[in-house]
């Protein structure tokens, strides 16, 4: 199994935008703290949400193939159970059902991101450190707020027994470790 610096330097080979870095990035420490909050494996989650994006850049304009072409990538690098979480949180396109409590965290993870990324953003200091859970909650509420982060996947925590305040929490503390590393 790849290591987390063989996988980033996978992600660098394959993935040149920032923005995109920094969002595989977030879901990495998101999935590191819901494995945390589990009692689940920290480094095989973290692997999943640091990859699940690697073949992004060339599928943007065919979503139908995303993380299909990822599975070409990894393949043999990973173990089949991640590549099969990463083409599930593309299951509107691929038809691969998320079941495990890792396929839908990674969905969940994936959602929330672009979510907190966002109330960072408007922050007068544009900060994480700055952006509590309840902030996180009332912009959850207000669907003009960050209409990107796809509300009904955010509560794929749900279906894992998190509830969705929680979830915030978990995520929110998650990647407030990896901040500096994204810039906020």
């Amino acid at each position: 199994m790849l290591t987390r610096d063989e996988a980033l330097d996978l992600v660098k080979k394959h993935v040149t935008k920032r923005n995109v870095v920094y969002h595989m990035l977030a879901v990495e420490a998101i999935m590191r703290s819901m494995a945390k909050y589990f009692g689940e494996d920290e480094k095989q989650w973290g692997l999943i949400g640091i990859l699940h994006d690697v073949d992004y850049e060339k599928t943007e304009a065919t979503p139908e193939k995303h993380s299909l072409l990822a599975e070409e990538i990894l393949k043999g690098t990973v173990p089949g159970e991640l590549i099969k979480a990463i083409k599930t949180h593309n299951a509107k396109h691929t038809g691969v059902m998320p079941k495990t409590r890792m396929e839908k965290a990674l969905i969940a993870a994936d959602a929330i991101s672009g979510l907190l990324v966002a109330c960072a953003l408007v922050m007068p200091s544009k900060k994480l450190a700055d952006v509590k859970v309840e902030t996180v909650t009332k912009k959850f509420k207000d669907k003009d707020f960050a209409r990107g982060a796809e509300r009904d996947r955010i509560l794929a925590c749900e279906e894992i027994g998190i509830p969705r305040e929680k979830f915030f929490e978990i995520a929110l503390e998650g990647l407030k470790q990896s901040a500096s590393q994204i810039g906020l």
